[in-house]
């Protein structure tokens, strides 16, 4: 055996002799879910380790064994587990009933602070994820410009509806322009006649695009950041560069601000002071629960208005629950621009500790993400686009995947693709804690990346 494989088969070790609970209860979810699994991006072999109980920044599994989480369900925890304004507002709705099928107090009560918050968005509807937010927000662009085509960003992520399964993977040939296809099995070919992909922080594909398609254009829709792709920043020209495009050549913007608005009181559109015609919305406004929303422009949103005559149709069972809202107030309030400075200022530490770890450890690699957000990356390239990621995974064998699982042999709890966040309950002794398993994980790497990475060696 090889040292890298001898290395491989010692994390794998570590980590079946410690989660024998979840190996058991995975084996009992393959009789009833195909893999044992219901949402992809939680599932990684040899099987995911399985949790019972969250506290502020800590999550304790089957097994007893305790972690730091850093993935916070993929960014919606932004205050952790079971804090405890949330955790009042929902037993005290819950006991007044999860919902009613009628209107209630909190649905304008969370909507009047999310659009006191974000100058984009004056008026809002509810969804619930923020994969029916980015959906809701095409479509009322197509509704109410009466064009057809939306255009995204090569390696952008907004969901998996079917418009949005084009490129998420990015394109990585030469051509001028990104190749469109097809993401998913399942999804039509036909999607491909209503959308158009540009590459991300470029303005020139994106006028192209615009120029080529003139007329039947609806919106622009992109991440402020490329969450799924790497945590990949987009360039504040480039914003408002967007901006100036959608209005020369008549058509909406659309920030996804699914994961961004976290990042300053305003959102990131707030941030910036770029202001889009529509938001997706969704993670930390339902305190943990199930939501997401979407708005914009009063002049477009107020299409939607039940009373008036020919207007947009958009219902849902849960849509505005009382029991989300609940939680979403509680958790809104408690994001205020004090608690928004303490998990950026972490998170820039977080960051900065990585990019020290690698280059202690003499391994190329960068750490990308603003704020309260980071993503390690195993290369010495500049990181700022979906294809330079995909580029480096495909030359770093199974380095992801194995820092992943020994940063959770030492507690750590992260996104199998390399994503970590903070939440507000966290501290530096948290942020300290991440960076020595950090560096520890790197140092048990090495002999492999030495082996099957050896261009990553200073």
């Amino acid at each position: 055996m090889s040292i890298a494989e001898t290395v491989k088969e010692q994390i794998l070790t570590r980590y079946v002799a410690r989660t024998g609970e979840s190996r058991e209860l995975d084996g009992r979810a393959k009789t009833s879910l195909p893999g044992g699994d219901t949402r992809w991006a939680t599932y990684h072999l040899p099987y995911p380790v399985y949790m019972v109980r969250g506290e502020g920044c800590t999550l304790t599994d089957a097994d007893g064994n305790h972690y730091i989480d850093f993935q916070n369900n993929y960014t919606s925890l932004v205050h952790g587990h079971a804090h405890p304004a949330i955790t009042t507002a929902i037993q005290w709705q819950a006991s007044n009933s999860a919902v009613y099928g009628a209107p209630a107090e909190g649905q304008f009560q969370l909507a009047d602070l999310i659009t006191s918050r974000l100058p984009g968005v004056e008026q809002l509807r509810y969804t619930n994820s923020g994969t029916e937010a980015t959906m809701m927000a095409m479509r009322a662009a197509r509704a109410f410009t009466g064009k057809q085509i939306i255009l995204k960003m090569d390696g952008g992520y907004h969901g998996s509806h079917d418009m949005t399964e084009v490129n998420i993977t990015p394109d990585l040939s030469d051509s001028k322009l990104p190749i469109p296809k097809v993401e998913a099995d399942g999804v039509p070919e036909s999607v491909l006649e209503a959308v158009a992909v540009a590459r991300f922080n470029d303005l020139d594909s994106v006028e192209e695009i615009l120029k080529s398609k003139r007329g039947q254009i609806a919106a622009i829709i992109t991440e402020p950041i490329m969450n799924t792709a790497g945590m990949v920043a987009a360039d504040e020209n480039f914003l408002r560069g967007l901006r100036e495009l959608a209005d020369r050549y008549d058509t909406l913007l659309i920030f996804d601000e699914v994961v961004t608005m976290r990042l300053h009181e305003h959102g990131y559109q707030g941030k910036v002071n770029v202001l889009p015609d529509l938001t997706a919305l969704g993670k930390l406004i339902g305190g943990g629960l199930p939501i997401g929303a979407f708005g914009g422009r009063k002049e477009i949103m107020s299409l939607y208005d039940p009373a008036r005559p020919n207007g947009f149709h958009h219902s849902g069972t849960f849509n505005g629950n009382p029991l989300t809202m609940a939680a979403g107030i509680a958790s809104v309030d408690a994001l205020t621009p004090q608690a928004i400075e303490h998990i950026n200022a972490l998170g820039a530490k977080l960051r900065d500790g990585m990019e020290e770890a690698f280059a202690e450890a003499g391994i190329h690699g960068c750490a990308t993400g603003e704020g309260s957000l980071a993503y390690a990356h195993w290369t010495k390239d500049k990181v700022a686009s979906a294809a330079d990621v995909v580029r480096w995974k495909q030359k770093a064998a199974e380095l992801p995947r194995l820092l992943h699982m020994e940063l959770l042999n030492l507690g750590i709890f992260s996104a199998n693709r390399g994503m970590f966040n903070i939440s507000t309950p966290m501290k530096e002794k948290e942020i300290n804690s991440a960076l020595e398993a950090f560096r520890a994980a790197l140092n048990t790497l090495k002999p492999y990346a030495a082996e099957k990475a050896p261009h990553l060696m200073m």
